[in-house]
């Protein structure tokens, strides 16, 4: 069987290593040396100034909201997942979609304008597959606006954009190190920002809001994340660069050996460094897609529709038309990608594909 994706894992012995010393300390969670050591290795790896490690890449949109304030509408992509849309809603706040670009897959700056209204007070754009959103365009309305930006970075660990990491863009920009990631903690996510006021606050919030033992500055929800899964961050940060080679590597392959047929690929800025956190592809139309997908799936290959469908269609938001998201999401398919993946298992998949269309 070939899944759409598959976690790294480490080899045992090195994550035992930060085990032995979990059961020496018996200090497993709330802030612990490991959680602290990640976020300081992670804060240099990327070469930003202020990151908190948090327990999962939802916790840490909603702690960015609440940390900005933010009510009334949040203007947001429908073409991402679930948790960018659900996140704004838990937090009180009214999801305002506005359709994507159809080379990009990000959010249509364009479009963005037409949609604030005097009860709109922040943007929320996801970075899609790790590609960068129209950075300046967003932040040139924001502005004008006044508007907060916060920017759901969940596939974008390792994405430098203009030669800064992705995640010093935005107000807030979040981070999912879900164990479907390139780089995971099993379950993790993290927020950045540059600002310094911002990130005491986000900080307090994550664990209760506590200032001290016994004085809270904030209103604050367990965001915390453990010793164990710190410790599977440290050991897979060391092999970052290598997985993001190997995805490149095998990415390289799909684009060779697919470049005969008639489908496409999401366009990515010139000035974007690319984590290859995905290999999607837009076929001619739904059917063709979904052929694919049926015939893959016969021979245990199974990609993936990802995201599909809109999330204009989720029961507890009002139905908007969204032509480009809606055809968009009918026609993807997220081919397999992950570090084991064999050249000869790529092979397969194309051929496979090329079948179809022969």
């Amino acid at each position: 069987m070939i899944p759409v994706t598959k976690p790294y894992l480490p080899p045992l012995k090195d994550y035992q290593d930060y085990l032995e010393g979990i059961w020496k300390r018996q200090w497993l969670t709330n802030n612990g040396p490991l959680v602290n050591e990640l976020e300081l290795k992670i804060a240099e790896f990327l070469d930003v100034e202020n990151f908190l490690y948090l327990g999962n890449g939802t916790i840490a949109l909603q702690i960015a909201i609440k940390a900005l304030d933010l009510k009334g509408e949040i203007i947001t992509t429908p073409f991402s997942y679930v948790a960018t849309t659900s996140s704004i809603v838990w937090e009180g706040c009214t999801p305002v979609f506005v359709d994507i670009d159809k080379k990009t897959l990000n959010i249509d700056p364009t479009k963005i304008e037409g949609s604030i209204t005097e009860n709109t007070t922040a943007i929320l754009a996801t970075h899609v597959y790790g590609n960068p959103c129209d950075i300046e365009a967003i932040d040139q309305i924001a502005k004008k606006h006044n508007l907060k930006v916060i920017y759901d970075g969940a596939h974008c660990f390792g994405v430098n954009y203009k030669g800064r990491s992705i995640f010093e863009y935005g107000d807030i920009s979040t981070v999912s190190f879900h164990a479907t990631k390139l780089f995971h903690t099993i379950e993790g996510g993290g927020v950045f920002t540059k600002n310094k006021r911002l990130h005491d606050r986000m900080n307090f919030m994550r664990n209760f809001g506590h200032d001290g033992p016994y004085k809270f500055s904030e209103l604050g929800i367990n965001g915390k994340n453990s010793e164990f899964h710190a410790a599977m961050g440290l050991v897979n940060l060391k092999k970052v660069d290598e997985i993001i080679a190997k995805r490149k590597l095998l990415s390289e392959l799909y684009d060779q050996k697919l470049s005969d047929l008639n489908i496409v690929k999401p366009a990515f800025p010139k000035h974007a460094d690319i984590n290859y956190a995905y290999y999607p592809v837009l076929f001619e139309n739904s059917d063709s897609a979904l052929k694919c997908l049926d015939r893959l799936n016969k021979s245990q290959i199974f990609p993936r529709r990802y995201f599909y469908p809109s999330l204009s269609e989720l029961p507890y938001i009002a139905k908007q038309e969204l032509p480009v998201t809606e055809e968009i999401s009918s026609k993807v398919l997220c081919l397999p990608l992950y570090y084991e993946l064999s050249l000869e298992e790529v092979d397969l998949i194309c051929r496979i594909i090329n079948s179809i269309y022969r």
